[in-house]
C-alpha cells in the first residue's frame, strides 16, 4: 500500500500537476497583457481631454476678450480659429476614446475564449487526476476488499481459543465441582472446645406463667460448661445466636424422671429476654428416658460434678469424720430443708451412694439456700 501511493504520487507530480502549472503561467500572461493594454489607453485617454479642456478654456478667454476689446483680435486669438482647434482636438479625443473602447471590447471577447480555455485545461487536469487517483482507488477498494474477506474468515471463537491456551490458568473450571462448606478445612476446625458434649432437639416448657405446653428447640453442651438453646441446628440461613445460654456450674441440675429433667440457673446470653427472667428453672423433654440420662450425664459432666445422682437426708448430729456418709448428709440435708432441687449438684433418688459432695462451690450453695420458694422447702421437707 506504500509503495502504491508512492507511485500515485509520483505520477500526479509528472501528468496531472504540469498541466495546471502551464496554465497558471497563461493566466498571469494574460493579466499583465490586459493590464498594461487598458493602462496604456486610459493614458492617451486622459492626454486628450486635457488638450481638449485646455482649449476650451482659451476659448473661453478669447470669446472674453473679443467683448471687451470690440472685435479686435489677433490672428492667433480668434475665435473662430480657436473654435476649430476645439473641434480639432476633441475629435481626436473621441478617437481615442473609441479606440479604448474597441480595445476594452476585444479584452472582453477574449476573455470568453481564455475562460473557455481554462475550463478546458482544467477538465483535462481533473480526468488525468482521476485516471491516476481511481487506479489508486480501485487498489485500495481491492485492499479494503480484501481485508473484510480476512475479518470474516475468522472463526467467532477464536479470540476466545487463543486467550484459554494463553491464559486458562486463571480461568474457572467448568467441570470443577463446585466449592461445599462440609470439605473446607479451617485452623481450629477440630479443637475439643468446638466438639459438643451432646446436642440434639429437646422439648421445653416456655418461662411464661402464661403460656401453656412446650416448645421444641436445638440444644448443645459445649466443653465452656454452658447449655445453649438455638432455633435449630441450621447455620447457613441465619447466624447461630443463643436464644438461651446457661452456665452449668452455676446451675442446679435435677436428675430426670422418666423423659423429664430440670435445670435452674441465670440465663447469660445478654439477650433482651434474659434480662428480664433472671433466674428461672427451666424443665425439659427429651423424645425419651434413655435420651435424657445421655443429656443429664453429660450436663453431670459439663458441671463438674462427680458423683452419682442422688437425694439426701436428714441425719444424725453426732455422725463424725469428714468422709462418713453421715457427715454429707448433714451437710446436704440442711441444703434440702430449702430446695427442692440441690442448689449445687446432682438430686434424684431414695438413698444416697456416694459422700462426694456435688457441689462446685460452697458460695452458691449459701446463696441459693437463701432464695428457696416456701413451695421448693416444703417440697423438700416432705
Amino acid at each position: 500500500m506504500i509503495n502504491s501511493n508512492a507511485e500515485t504520487e509520483k505520477t500526479l507530480k509528472g501528468s496531472v500537476l504540469p498541466i495546471l502549472e502551464r496554465l497558471h503561467k497563461e493566466i498571469k500572461a494574460k493579466h499583465k497583457e490586459v493590464t498594461h493594454g487598458v493602462e496604456k489607453g486610459a493614458k492617451e485617454i486622459d492626454k486628450a481631454r486635457n488638450n481638449t479642456q485646455k482649449h476650451i478654456e482659451l476659448l473661453g478667454q478669447h470669446t472674453a476678450a473679443f467683448e471687451s476689446t470690440g472685435g479686435k483680435m489677433t490672428p492667433n486669438d480668434d475665435p473662430y480659429v480657436t473654435q476649430r482647434g476645439v473641434l480639432h482636438r476633441l475629435n481626436k479625443q473621441v478617437v481615442e476614446e473609441n479606440n479604448h473602447r474597441n480595445d476594452l471590447i476585444n479584452i472582453q471577447d477574449s476573455f470568453k475564449a481564455f475562460e473557455a480555455h481554462v475550463i478546458q485545461v482544467v477538465q483535462q487536469a481533473m480526468d488525468a487526476l482521476n485516471q491516476v487517483a481511481g487506479g489508486q482507488a480501485e487498489k485500495t477498494r481491492a485492499l479494503y476488499t480484501d481485508m473484510l474477506g480476512a475479518a470474516q474468515r475468522i472463526p467467532g471463537d477464536f479470540e476466545w481459543k487463543g486467550f484459554t491456551s494463553r491464559e486458562g490458568h486463571r480461568l474457572v473450571d467448568p467441570n470443577e465441582a463446585p466449592r461445599n462448606v462440609n470439605a473446607i478445612v479451617f485452623p481450629n476446625q477440630d479443637h475439643n472446645s468446638t466438639k459438643p458434649l451432646i446436642e440434639g432437639s429437646l422439648e421445653r416448657k416456655s418461662r411464661n406463667k402464661l403460656s401453656w405446653g412446650t416448645q421444641s428447640a436445638y440444644y448443645v453442651v459445649t466443653p465452656s460448661k454452658y447449655l445453649h438453646e438455638f432455633k435449630d441446628d441450621d447455620n447457613l440461613r441465619h447466624d447461630p445466636k443463643p436464644e438461651l445460654s446457661i452456665y452449668l456450674p452455676d446451675s442446679v441440675i435435677g436428675a430426670p424422671t422418666g423423659e423429664k429433667f430440670h435445670i435452674k440457673g441465670k440465663d447469660k446470653s445478654k439477650s433482651f429476654s434474659s434480662k428480664l427472667a433472671g433466674t428461672s428453672e427451666l424443665n425439659f423433654i427429651a423424645h425419651s428416658a434413655a435420651e435424657a440420662q445421655k443429656w443429664f450425664d453429660a450436663i453431670r459432666v459439663a458441671a463438674g460434678a462427680t458423683g452419682p445422682a442422688y437425694e439426701s437426708q436428714p441425719s444424725s448430729p453426732d455422725a463424725s469424720g469428714p468422709g462418713s456418709s453421715s457427715n454429707v448428709g448433714s451437710k446436704v440435708g440442711q441444703i434440702d430443708t430449702t430446695h427442692n432441687a440441690q442448689d449445687v449438684g446432682i438430686m434424684g433418688g431414695n438413698t444416697v451412694s456416694s459422700p462426694t459432695t456435688i457441689s462446685p462451690t460452697a458460695t452458691r450453695q449459701d446463696t441459693l439456700k437463701e432464695t428457696a420458694t416456701p413451695d421448693e422447702k416444703k417440697a423438700t421437707v416432705s
